[in-house]
């Protein structure tokens, strides 16, 4: 097991912190896999300091590709025209059941 150490701004750490948001799109510039322990550290973009605030989050499902990998899925034109999506799962719940 890894430890990750990464920037994370305001927005995006309370949306991890409340749990709105369960995914991180990174630049694949470093090593990390299932199981590593990935450490966001709370970084304000407008004073360039580390706010103090930290979180810890053990690594589920990593997947890793370049633009030319999902031109099984998609031309590079549609990708470059329209941008890729993630899309976090969650279990579904029905509130009229």
């Amino acid at each position: 097991m890894r430890i990750i150490e990464k920037k994370t701004w305001p927005e995006y750490f309370e949306k991890i912190l409340n749990g709105d948001k369960t995914f991180e799109l990174r630049l694949n510039d470093f090593e990390i896999e299932e199981g590593d322990m990935l450490i966001l550290k709370e970084w304000d973009p407008k004073t360039k300091k580390y706010t103090g605030r930290e979180m810890k989050k053990t690594v589920g499902f990593v997947g890793k590709w370049k633009i030319d990998d999902l031109s099984v899925f998609w031309s590079k034109k549609e990708i470059e025209e329209k941008g890729i999506q993630v899309i976090s799962l969650k279990d579904f719940f029905d509130a009229d059941n």
